[in-house]
C-alpha cells in the first residue's frame, strides 16, 4: 500500500478571508493616511465629543489596530493639530487681496466663525492648542497681519488684534449652539430696563428674521473693527 505524501499548502492558496484577517491593522499607505485619520478624528469629535475621539476610537472606526495609526500620526497632540489644519483649510483669506482691510477682516471673521460653528466640540480643544512650527495656519495669520499693518496697524499690535478678534469669534461660534431665548428675563418686574431692552430686540429681530446670536455677532464685530481702526495710522483707508 503506497503511503501518501503530505504537501504543505501554499500560504497564498488559503482562502482570501483568512489572508485578509492577517492584514487587519496593517493597511497599505494607499488606504490609511494622515488625512483620513484626522478627518475621522474630526467626525468622531462631532459625534461623540473629546472623550470618544481618541486614538483607540479612531482605530476601531477605521478597522485597524491603534499601532497602525502611529505610522501616520505621532499621537493625540499631533492628531488635534491635524484637525486644526483641516478647519483652517475652510477659512479663506483671498478677500484681503480684493477688499479694503476692514471689509476683508469682517468677511474673514464670518468665515472663521462658520468653520468652527460647524464643529463646536473642537472649540475648547483647539483654542488652547499651540500653533505647530510647520502649521499651514501660519500662512493665514501672515496674510491677516500683513493686511492690518498695511492699513496702519502698529506692527507690535497686529498679533494682539488677531488674538482679540479670534477670542470674540470662537465665543460667538459657541453661542450658535445655545438657545435663542437663553437671556429671556421672563415676567420679572424687578429688571424693567433689561426686560424692555430684551422685548425691543425681540420685536426688531422678528421683523428681520435674524437670529439673536447673529445680531450680537454683527454688532460686536462692527464695534471691534471700528475700535481697531481708531488706533491705526491717521491715513489708514477704510470702507464705508
Amino acid at each position: 500500500m503506497r503511503e501518501e505524501r503530505r504537501v504543505p499548502k501554499d500560504p497564498e492558496s488559503r482562502p482570501t478571508a483568512a489572508r485578509a484577517r492577517r492584514r487587519v491593522g496593517r493597511p497599505t499607505s494607499r488606504v490609511l493616511s494622515r488625512r483620513l485619520i484626522t478627518e475621522t478624528g474630526l467626525r468622531l469629535l462631532d459625534e461623540r465629543g473629546a472623550e470618544g475621539a481618541g486614538m483607540r476610537a479612531i482605530a476601531k472606526e477605521l478597522g485597524v489596530q491603534p499601532s497602525a495609526l502611529y505610522n501616520h500620526v505621532g499621537g493625540h497632540a499631533e492628531l488635534l493639530a491635524g484637525v486644526r489644519e483641516l478647519l483652517g483649510e475652510r477659512i479663506p483669506v483671498d478677500m484681503f487681496a480684493e477688499l479694503p482691510w476692514d471689509a476683508a477682516l469682517a468677511d474673514w471673521a464670518r468665515r472663521y466663525r462658520s468653520a468652527f460653528a460647524a464643529h463646536p466640540a473642537t472649540i475648547a480643544l483647539l483654542a488652547v492648542l499651540p500653533l505647530a512650527e510647520d502649521s499651514a495656519l501660519t500662512g493665514m495669520y501672515d496674510t491677516v497681519a500683513g493686511a492690518l499693518v498695511r492699513a496702519g496697524c502698529p506692527e507690535d499690535r497686529a498679533v494682539s488684534v488677531i488674538v482679540a478678534l479670534e477670542s470674540f469669534i470662537l465665543g460667538s461660534a459657541l453661542d450658535l449652539i445655545a438657545a435663542d431665548d437663553m437671556l429671556d428675563p421672563g415676567p420679572r418686574a424687578d429688571v424693567p430696563a433689561f426686560s424692555a431692552a430684551y422685548r425691543a430686540r425681540a420685536e426688531r429681530l422678528a421683523e428681520t428674521g435674524r437670529r439673536s446670536v447673529d445680531d450680537a455677532f454683527e454688532v460686536g464685530l462692527r464695534a471691534m473693527i471700528a475700535g481697531f481702526g481708531a488706533g491705526f495710522a491717521p491715513d489708514a483707508g477704510r470702507s464705508a
